[in-house]
């Protein structure tokens, strides 16, 4: 039980936060794979900030809860484009030499 629960758990970690095993792999820069993946981390860190701040007043709460989805879907997208279209992560002066 606790083994399978331990390796789900490490199985989601790599997936999120490892760039070799997420769907930011198949962006070939790693550098423009490293900043993607910070600046999904900063949009992460804000929208549960946002979401646990908005959660005191239960009117607002529904802004937490756009947040939050809104989040999720731009997260999804981010991992669906670089899995689909790796070279829209490309700069310019690497996207020039292929």
């Amino acid at each position: 039980m606790f083994y399978s629960t331990r390796r789900l758990v490490m199985h989601c970690w790599h997936f999120v936060f490892n760039h070799e095993v997420s769907p930011l792999r198949h962006i070939p820069d790693v550098a423009m794979r490293h900043y993607v993946l910070q600046a999904l981390g900063l949009m992460w860190a804000v929208a549960v900030a946002v979401a646990a701040g908005s959660y005191m007043f239960l009117a607002v709460s529904v802004i937490g809860h756009t947040v939050l989805i809104g989040a999720a879907a731009i997260t999804v997208t981010t991992w669906t484009a670089a899995t689909a279209k790796p070279d829209l992560f490309v700069r310019g002066s690497i996207q020039k030499e292929t």
